[in-house]
């Protein structure tokens, strides 16, 4: 019994390490440009049961939207949107082999959009023991696993309000400019209009007093 204890204390302490230093280790995001009329896919393997996660969002370009598509191994639809700006899907692997997941803009003429996003890829699922303590393992390592993956999400989701809001302070950026160059135009416009009524008049005096 002592033996067993010490086991599952020492493989208890691998894996709080393990969880500590992947929560040290950087979660990578990607940022892909997408010409017009095209597409980009990218693939990933996954044995069947693992859990799987595709999160993306618009960070530039036209109105912020995109075609997104994930398909398994044998060409089946898992996921399918059209003209999003941001999302998250997440399913678990049907069967072994490899995931793809396309982004399109198929929907754009000229112009090119810029997508930032990330798969996020679980443990692969583990042979079910009868040990009792196999079983209190895989349990905690199970919460933690989970517990590691909300870290990560909430990681994602600081990166993807980070990116929300360098958007928003570009569009406020260039609204704030329209309405400074438009408001410069309509100062030019009622200047010529000042000018020109000054002119009509004062030429419609001069002929008065020739008259």
């Amino acid at each position: 019994n002592t033996t067993k204890l010490i086991h599952l204390l020492s493989r208890m302490l691998v894996l709080w390490l393990t969880c500590f230093i992947a929560q040290l280790l950087p979660a990578y995001t990607y940022f892909i440009n997408i010409e017009p009329k095209k597409e980009i896919c990218f693939y990933d393997t996954a044995v069947s049961g693992t859990k799987m996660s595709l999160t993306f969002e618009v960070a530039e370009g036209g109105f912020l939207d995109i075609d997104v598509r994930i398909s398994g191994p044998e060409g089946k639809t898992v996921y399918k949107g059209s003209r999003e700006s941001s999302g998250k899907y997440a399913f678990s692997a049907y069967m072994d082999g490899d995931y793809k997941y396309c982004f399109g803009n198929a929907m754009s003429k000229m112009t090119s959009k810029v997508v930032k996003f990330n798969m996020d890829i679980g443990e692969t699922p583990k042979v079910e023991s009868g040990d009792t303590l196999d079983q209190d393992h895989d349990k905690l390592a199970e919460q933690l696993e989970q517990l590691s993956g909300q870290l990560v999400a909430v990681k994602h989701d600081q990166e993807y309000m980070e990116v929300r809001d360098r958007t928003h302070s570009m569009i406020n950026g260039s609204t704030n400019q329209r309405v400074v160059w438009w408001a410069f135009f309509e100062a030019l416009v009622l200047l010529a209009m000042s000018l020109g009524q000054v002119y009509y008049l004062k030429r419609f005096f001069e002929v008065r007093r020739v008259v």
